[in-house]
């Protein structure tokens, strides 16, 4: 598709301390896209915890550098021997190579330490973050698209969509591929239209939150089915990675469901 919105070549006088060409990237455009919005979200709601926007702010950096990191250390774990062969390869495209699972599992803990330590309700707060997180994951997603990583299998129907741009990272270019990107936007805005229909209806706090991960975790599974990126690596040659993540998070939301529900009727 898009990978760059544009690039500027830079004036000879100015190119001793910026770079040659300076280029406006889809993917992280997007990126930004959904983290201002996520932050607009949040911190509306985040306002009756009396967080202050400072405290609030530091608080998303932390997020942003945690899931930055997390999405990093999964996406190496998929192909560990290949960085260890050639480590300079952890560094090289410091913007591309992210395992969404991987942001959000080192998100949570670093959330719940933060609004403990506020004394803050954190069930009550990831629920709100529920939200943010299918926003930010939506934009995201389309970067995904723009770019042309994520992408799916080789499609022989009307759902095909060929990558022609010789900067995009699906593969193979100028070939129908199934839209697994889009596929997830839609699995993202079907969730985010539940979280609002079940907030009305909560019986506990961590519902949303809960049920934000075991949809996720179930319509991602389906869609790796169409996933063409087969280099991510599988786990006992039968699940990919997200596959067999997304079947330990749905386990272990279940006990918490059980367990939070318990304490609710208590």
């Amino acid at each position: 598709m898009y990978p760059e919105i544009f690039s500027i070549e830079i004036n000879e006088s100015f190119q001793g301390f910026l770079p040659q060409v300076i280029t406006l990237n889809s993917y992280w455009s997007m990126i930004i896209i959904g983290i201002i919005l996520s932050f607009y979200f949040t911190y509306n709601r985040f306002r009756e915890f009396g967080i202050s926007l400072k405290h609030f702010s530091d608080m998303i950096a932390i997020m942003i550098a945690s899931g930055y990191v997390g999405a990093k250390f999964i996406y190496f774990l998929q192909g560990p021997n290949k960085y260890i062969q050639d480590p300079i390869k952890m560094i090289e495209n410091p913007g591309q190579g992210f395992v969404f699972y991987g942001a959000l599992l080192f998100i949570i803990p670093v959330v719940v330490y933060r609004l403990k330590k506020w004394k803050v309700d954190f069930r009550e707060s990831l629920d709100i973050f529920s939200f943010s997180a299918v926003i930010l994951h939506a934009f995201g997603r389309m970067g995904c698209f723009l770019n042309g990583c994520c992408y799916g299998k080789l499609c022989n129907n009307f759902l095909g969509v060929s990558f022609t741009n010789p900067l995009s990272v699906a593969s193979p270019l100028n070939t129908p591929l199934y839209p697994t990107q889009l596929f997830d936007i839609l699995n993202n805005l079907i969730i985010l239209s539940i979280l609002f229909y079940v907030e009305k209806r909560k019986r506990f706090s961590g519902q949303l939150l809960l049920t934000y991960l075991i949809l996720y975790a179930v319509g991602r599974s389906i869609i790796e089915n169409f996933r063409g990126d087969a280099e991510r690596g599988f786990v006992f040659d039968i699940l990919s990675y997200s596959q067999f993540i997304a079947i330990i998070i749905i386990g272990i939301s279940i006990i918490f469901w059980n367990k939070w529900k318990n304490e609710s009727l208590n």
